[in-house]
């Protein structure tokens, strides 16, 4: 029968950092993925290009967290965004910051930021198989390693599960990590999409679909609070059955999915300018375009899809002749493209989150060492853990530092 130092099960982003991190400390470490390569939700971040971090400090890192963030405190002080920075530098990969301080590799292809890890667990000395695990292999409540989909049983002094939640199936995240977690008697917070499209009851978002849009404001409002629960400049997309991008996947999060109907959602066409900047902008394009038809009179404000909806939404014919627009008809006008309305009607499946929600209940994981306080020897990192957070390269960021602890306190003498 084989026998490991440590098994990680799990080779994502958090699986690889853990089984690279314990080898780099000599210990013998097998590194288990069920698909056949490593790595295949990293290839899909960041729309292929792979949001590694948001280059902030730990303190504003953790105001990004949405859920049980004060437990994520000694993993990121441990292993921080500057601190993946530099280990994704010295690979070597080269890193740019844009906008929000998100980061990718310079070449834009999450492929490399794969090829690069797994290239440095092999050098660290970490075995990688393409195996299935069936279950933990627990005798009297002790951990003695893993038993595969065939029955075969590996033997380890310690398991670290990796396996992300529910979110992407295809990727692998079939929720294995939860059912081996229940096995060791931990408590599991049910999974919830988190980070998820928006579907809406207008028709006019399937009008507009695949229209992106940059530097707008999206608001939402819950009408029992007296604020927005949220508001951001950002991009967002349109598609066929509502919104989505990061600026609606961050909303998501701020949503009950069990009201979903009661919140209201409206998007601001041009933060930059008040109402009154907003009008006088409107009437000089009015002057350009005084002989046009009102429909042809938007092309210097709004972008070529979204002005058929604004027009019809409007209420203004759109064969109407610019210089018999109303003064109260260009008000209404202004008002529609600040507070432009969407009406959500449901969150996409869980499926299609960006994350989930939910997981391992992190009361019963040690924080300073991600090792379980009910099963001596068993750890866990990344998804598979109740903690996640806004869009932005902060749930990649948690994954590789809840990755990197366990690896460094697996087996500490």
């Amino acid at each position: 029968m084989e026998s490991f130092d440590v098994i990680v099960v799990g080779a994502g982003a958090a699986g690889m950092l853990a089984a690279g991190r314990a080898a780099s400390r000599k210990l013998s470490t097998l590194l288990l993925e069920k698909n056949r390569l490593a790595g295949k939700k990293l290839l899909i971040t960041g729309k292929g290009r792979c949001n590694l971090t948001n280059d902030c400090d730990v303190e504003e890192f953790l105001r990004s967290v949405r859920t049980n963030s004060r437990f994520l405190y000694s993993a990121l002080s441990r292993f921080s965004p500057k601190d993946v920075m530099d280990f994704f530098e010295a690979l070597p990969l080269p890193l740019k910051v844009e906008r929000g301080r998100r980061v990718f590799p310079v070449s834009d292809r999450a492929s490399d930021v794969v090829e690069k890890l797994s290239s440095w667990t092999r050098r660290q000395g970490v075995l990688t198989r393409t195996e299935t695990v069936k279950e933990l292999w627990l005798e009297d409540g002790d951990l003695c390693g893993v038993i595969l989909a065939d029955g075969r049983r590996i033997a380890a002094k310690s398991v670290i599960i990796a396996t992300g939640g529910v979110s992407y199936p295809l990727t692998g995240s079939t929720g294995d990590g939860y059912r081996f977690a229940a096995q060791a008697g931990h408590t599991l917070i049910p999974a919830q999409p988190s980070l998820v499209p928006i579907v809406t009851k207008e028709d006019y978002c399937r009008k507009m679909q695949g229209l992106s849009l940059k530097n707008v404001t999206v608001r939402v409002v819950d009408p029992k609070k007296k604020k927005p629960v949220y508001e951001e400049l950002g991009e967002m997309l349109f598609t066929h059955f509502g919104v989505s991008g990061p600026l609606i996947l961050s909303a998501s999060s701020h949503m009950d999915a069990g009201r979903i109907a009661d919140y209201r959602i409206t998007v601001d066409f041009k933060p930059a300018l008040d109402e009154e900047k907003l009008d006088a902008r409107l009437l000089r394009d009015f002057e350009k375009y005084k002989n046009k038809d009102f429909m042809n009179s938007l092309s210097d404000l709004l972008p070529r899809k979204a002005i058929p909806v604004i027009v019809k939404e409007s209420g203004i014919d759109a064969e109407t002749k610019v210089h018999q627009v109303t003064r109260e008809q260009r008000r209404a006008l202004v008002s529609l493209i600040k507070h432009f309305p969407l009406t959500p009607a449901a969150l996409r499946p869980i499926e299609e989150a960006i994350v989930t929600s939910g997981g391992v209940k992190v009361s019963e994981v040690n924080p300073k060492t991600m090792e379980s306080k009910l099963t001596p020897g068993l750890f866990f990192a990344g998804e598979v853990l109740d903690v996640d957070a806004y869009t932005g390269g902060y749930n990649l960021q948690i994954a590789f530092s809840t990755g990197f602890l366990a690896g460094e306190s697996v087996l500490q003498d």
